[in-house]
């Protein structure tokens, strides 16, 4: 092959030869520089030579960027390299590797510096949120908020979340020693939420070790600390309930609620036993009043179907439908209830009972239904409770026509002792409800 001795002039003039898709013109100085010319114009530098009884060839760059000079030390150099049985293709990899780890270990120096908890809990909850209920959403954004920020139905602002003072942390920086110290602090003000706290603590810093990036930061789950659980203690048993003589009293005051939506959620969280975000999420569209069943969420399954007994599908008839909630609220931002202890709090003072919160009364659904000698699986079912047992787990199957039944019975006999006459509807006849 001929060569020349490169200069710009030679460069500018060479062309690709017409039918060829390139063409290349050598330099009498570099052993291997070339220039290489496209059929479409693209002019570049290469370097060719034999190396191992193969050809190899590189392409240098573009010679826009690359001098004459510059292009003709590169060739020397790769040269070099394959005069010693090195392949510069090889070369250029692993430095291109070693510059990307030095890259990635900046990276990651430069994030230990920076990044905290409550940006790694903005990133986390996105993340998952596509697998919780809003309920559990909520949670998390509460749990770690800021405070100050007004609130929706009191004069009074946002208090922090229990883990509001770490949230400005660097994530290097939280280790167990600063977990037990604010477990310490959290347990004299507010140790259920705190309990609740670590434990959603404990998820996320999970999440961080498994995370491609965050796991060069978070090497362990600072939240297992044995010290921070001892110094939150353990949640006491709750026994809030309605007790069967109380049930005429609190029925009275509930359907005096001036709301009537609320009034109907109460006695259906009763009559149901059901936990409080499942029956508020319940739309209309899972409301069967032909084949008299309910479509719930569940915290244990997707979802699963309860009977829609005579009294609590009467309450459900008679709700306005403004839009896809069964119980609805149009100040609502979600257009649903959203918070109906405040009416139920009043309810009680107004009957005279004690406390007793929402999930109080699915406690005492599963309770009173034992009156009726409700066998227990029944109940939990309706309740959406895990089976227990080999037996419950694998060989159970009942049907809704059996809870249903049951269920029945269970209302029946709420409504008379609470000294509510009500005549379920029968096809030809007419129902007449009194208090």
């Amino acid at each position: 092959m001929a060569k020349v001795n490169f200069s710009i002039e030679r460069l500018n003039n060479f062309a690709c030869e017409p039918g060829k898709q390139q063409s290349i013109l050598w330099d009498a100085k570099a052993p291997g520089l070339g220039l290489r010319v496209t059929a479409a114009g693209a002019r570049s530098f290469v370097f060719e030579t034999r190396l191992n009884g193969k050809t190899l060839r590189i392409t240098i760059g573009d010679v826009r960027t690359w001098p004459i000079g510059k292009a003709q030390a590169e060739a020397t150099r790769y040269k070099a390299q394959t005069d010693q049985g090195v392949d510069p293709r090889q070369v250029r990899t692993d430095q291109h590797a070693a510059q990307k780890k030095a890259l990635a270990s900046a990276s990651a120096a430069a994030l230990r510096d920076a990044v905290t908890l409550g940006d790694v809990w903005k990133e986390y909850v996105a993340e998952r949120m596509g697998q919780w209920s809003e309920h559990h959403i909520a949670a998390h954004r509460k749990i770690i908020q800021s405070g100050g920020e007004v609130r929706k139905r009191s004069p009074k602002l946002t208090q922090p979340g229990p883990l509001a003072s770490m949230a400005s942390l660097r994530l290097v920086d939280l280790n167990m020693e600063r977990v037990e110290a604010w477990a310490k602090s959290e347990a004299a003000i507010r140790p259920s939420s705190a309990r609740l706290a670590i434990r959603l603590l404990k998820a996320c810093l999970n999440w961080c070790t498994a995370h491609p990036v965050y796991s060069a930061v978070v090497t362990f789950n600072a939240a297992t600390s044995t010290k921070a659980r001892e110094s939150l203690g353990k949640p006491k048993l709750k026994h809030d309930l309605l007790q069967r003589e109380q049930l005429a009293a609190w029925f009275e005051a509930v359907q005096r609620i001036g709301n009537p939506v609320i009034s109907a959620y109460l006695q259906v969280l009763l009559l149901v036993g059901a936990r409080r975000e499942e029956l508020a999420g319940l739309r209309w569209v899972d409301v069967d009043f032909r084949w008299n069943s309910m479509k719930l969420g569940d915290k244990v399954e997707e979802f699963r179907m309860v009977p829609l007994t005579p009294y609590v599908s009467k309450l459900l008839n008679a709700l306005p439908r403004r839009n896809e909630w069964v119980f609805s609220s149009p100040a609502a931002e979600s257009g649903r209830l959203a918070e109906p202890r405040i009416a139920h709090n009043q309810a009680l003072a107004v009957a005279g009972l004690p406390p007793l919160t929402l999930h109080g009364l699915r406690r005492s659904f599963a309770t009173l239904s034992e009156w009726v000698e409700t066998p227990a699986g029944i109940a939990a079912q309706i309740q959406g409770h895990a089976p227990q047992g080999v037996r419950e787990q694998n060989y159970i199957r009942r049907p809704l026509d059996l809870l249903r039944m049951w269920h029945t019975k269970i209302e029946a006999w709420m409504l008379e002792q609470a000294e509510i006459v009500f005549i379920p509807v029968v096809p030809g006849l007419r129902a007449v409800a009194a208090v």
